[in-house]
C-alpha cells in the first residue's frame, strides 16, 4: 500500500513536470506578446499626456496593483545587501523609469512599427553588458550575428536609403528612431541588472520594489522639470477625455503592465532559457500588428525584409549563447 502511494505521489510529481514544460513556455509567449500591445495605449496616451507623465501614471497603478506582494514580503527587506540595492536601484532607474520614458517618446515620434522592431537589438546590448559586467562568456559567432543585427537594424531604421546622402530626414530617419536606441539600451543595461536583484530577492518582492524605485524615479524627474502639479499631471486634454484617459492608463497598468510580468515569470520558471527566449518573440510579432494593423504604421518592403534578418539574427545571439552560457 506505502510503495503504491509512493508510486502514485512520484506520477503526479512527474505529471505535473511534464505539464509545466508543455505550458510554460506559452505562458512566456502569453506574458510577451500581453506586453507588446502596450502601444495600443501608450500612442493614443501620447495625444492627453506629456510622456513622462504617462509613466508616472502607469507606475502609479501597477504599484497599487503589487501592493499585496510587496507587503506580504516585507519582512525580507532587511535580508537585502547593499549590492543587490545597488542593482535595483539601477534596474528601477534605467528600466522601470527613463527607458520607459524613452519608449513612449519613440512611439511619439517616429513610426512605431519600427520602434518596436529596432528594440529587439536590446538581448544584444544586454549580452554585451553581461560580458563587461558578470564576465560571461561570448560565443564564437557572437560578434557575427550581432553585427548583422545591427546592421539590419539600420536598415530597418531607414525608409528611403537611397536618399540618406541626401539628408538622414529625407532617409527617414526620426528622432523615433534615436529614442529607440536609447530605450533599448537602457532596457539592455536594465535586464542586466535585474540578474543581479534576482540573486539577492525573491521575484515577487524584486517585481513590486523595482515599481516602488521607478516611481520614485518618476517623482523626481517630474518635480525637477516642475510637473508635479495638477495642471502638468491631469491637462486640459486629459480633462476633455477623462473617461478616455482613465481607461488607457487602466489598459496599459493592467493588461500591459502587471498581468503580462506575473505571467511572463510563471512561464520562466517553467521553462528552459534557451526555449523562452524564443517565445519571448511574440513581443513583436503582437506589437507589430497592433501598430501595423490599427494604427497604419507600415514599412517598406525592403524594411520587412531588414526586420526579419534583425529578429533572426537575434534568435541566433540567443541561440550561441545558450551553448557557452552554464544551466
Amino acid at each position: 500500500m506505502t510503495q503504491r502511494c509512493v508510486h502514485g505521489t512520484r506520477f503526479r510529481m512527474d505529471n505535473r513536470r511534464v505539464s509545466g514544460v508543455i505550458y510554460g513556455p506559452w505562458l512566456v509567449g502569453l506574458g510577451a506578446a500581453l506586453w507588446g500591445t502596450e502601444s495600443a495605449w501608450r500612442i493614443p496616451l501620447n495625444d492627453l499626456f506629456a510622456a513622462d507623465v504617462i509613466v508616472f501614471w502607469e507606475h502609479v497603478l501597477i504599484l497599487i496593483m503589487f501592493l499585496p506582494l510587496l507587503i506580504s514580503r516585507l519582512g525580507e527587506i532587511r535580508k537585502i545587501d547593499v549590492r543587490t540595492w545597488g542593482y535595483l536601484l539601477f534596474s528601477g532607474f534605467a528600466g522601470s523609469a527613463v527607458g520607459t520614458i524613452f519608449f513612449t517618446l519613440a512611439l511619439k515620434h517616429g513610426n512605431p512599427t519600427v520602434v518596436n522592431v529596432i528594440l529587439n537589438i536590446q538581448p544584444v546590448i544586454s549580452t554585451m553588458a553581461a560580458f563587461l559586467i558578470f564576465g560571461d562568456r561570448l560565443a564564437t559567432r557572437f560578434f557575427l550575428y550581432a553585427s548583422i543585427a545591427i546592421l539590419a537594424g539600420v536598415f530597418v531604421s531607414v525608409a528611403h536609403p537611397t536618399l540618406i546622402g541626401v539628408s538622414f530626414e529625407r532617409a527617414g530617419l526620426s528622432r523615433g528612431t534615436g529614442f529607440a536606441l536609447i530605450c533599448a539600451l537602457f532596457w539592455g543595461l536594465s535586464t542586466v541588472a535585474g540578474r543581479g536583484v534576482m540573486t539577492g530577492m525573491s521575484l515577487r518582492l524584486a517585481s513590486s520594489l523595482r515599481i516602488v524605485v521607478g516611481l520614485t524615479c518618476m517623482t523626481l524627474i517630474l518635480l525637477a522639470y516642475g510637473k508635479l502639479h495638477v495642471a502638468a499631471l491631469w491637462p486640459i486634454a486629459a480633462q476633455a477625455h477623462a473617461a478616455k484617459a482613465i481607461v488607457l492608463l487602466v489598459l496599459l497598468a493592467s493588461v500591459s503592465g502587471g498581468i503580462p510580468l506575473l505571467i511572463y515569470f510563471e512561464g520562466l520558471r517553467l521553462t528552459r532559457a534557451s526555449t523562452a527566449g524564443y517565445f519571448e518573440m511574440m513581443q513583436t510579432l503582437a506589437a507589430v500588428c497592433i501598430t501595423w494593423g490599427f494604427f497604419r504604421a507600415s514599412l517598406q518592403p525592403h524594411q520587412v525584409v531588414a526586420a526579419l534578418i534583425l529578429i533572426a539574427a537575434v534568435a541566433l545571439v540567443h541561440h550561441v549563447q545558450q551553448q557557452v552560457e552554464p544551466g
